[in-house]
């Protein structure tokens, strides 16, 4: 685990944006996706049942995270500027977090699975695109973000993807261009009433940002 000295930098990566329905002659541009896989540029989100966007979700979530660990001396670093843009893409969001002065990357999203699951689950990359040592740093965040969700966000772990709210993954561009350490969060299932329940609500998405952010700083040693 890195021992920060200063003001440590992180990169928050809210999912997906507000255009990016419009335009699919951006988002649908080959790209590489790391490992000898290609894959579009980027994807259009979830929803809830009654037309919540996932991409309002991430922006909010991240915006929240941002003020509350800028307040304990973090300074942060966003893929995208708005909630009402167009991309950018999956490999350029990585390239933006692959500065050596990063932290920590930490992606933002919602899954949109059968309504009868529910819960949060954190990828990190089943292979070693850094190597080791970035690997094991990795895996630190991403079991400090995902002790911090499962006390702190009000959702409990996955019902019905991977272990205990585990589930490494080999397909995420993000994950597999990532040269720094590097998690890919999805709280909650949107189609899910009860998640879906938290993550409309403003009190609900304070809450899921509260235990990101103390997810990071606990890994910051902050």
């Amino acid at each position: 685990m890195p021992a920060p000295s200063g003001h440590p930098l992180i990169l928050l990566n809210p999912g997906h944006n507000g255009e990016d329905a419009s335009h699919p002659e951006i988002i649908n541009q080959p790209i590489d996706a790391g490992f000898g896989r290609t894959k579009a540029c980027e994807t259009t989100g979830t929803s809830t049942n009654s037309g919540y966007p996932e991409h309002a979700f991430n922006w909010d979530v991240a915006l929240r995270v941002r003020a509350i660990v800028q307040a304990h001396g973090v300074r942060v670093l966003m893929t995208r500027p708005n909630d009402t843009g167009v991309g950018p893409c999956a490999n350029v969001r990585a390239q933006l977090g692959n500065r050596p002065d990063i932290a920590a990357q930490i992606s933002i999203h919602a899954d949109g699975a059968d309504s009868s699951g529910h819960g949060f689950h954190v990828c990190e990359d089943s292979r070693q695109p850094a190597g080791a040592a970035i690997a094991a740093q990795s895996h630190l965040l991403t079991v400090a973000l995902h002790q911090a969700l499962l006390r702190g966000s009000g959702m409990t772990v996955s019902s019905y993807l991977g272990q205990d709210g585990y589930f490494p993954r080999d397909d995420l561009t993000g994950l597999n261009l990532a040269m720094r350490p590097a998690t890919f969060l999805e709280i909650g299932n949107m189609r899910n009433a009860g998640d879906a329940a938290l993550q409309t609500s403003a009190a609900g998405r304070q809450r899921i940002a509260a235990a990101v952010a103390a997810g990071i700083l606990a890994y910051l040693a902050r």
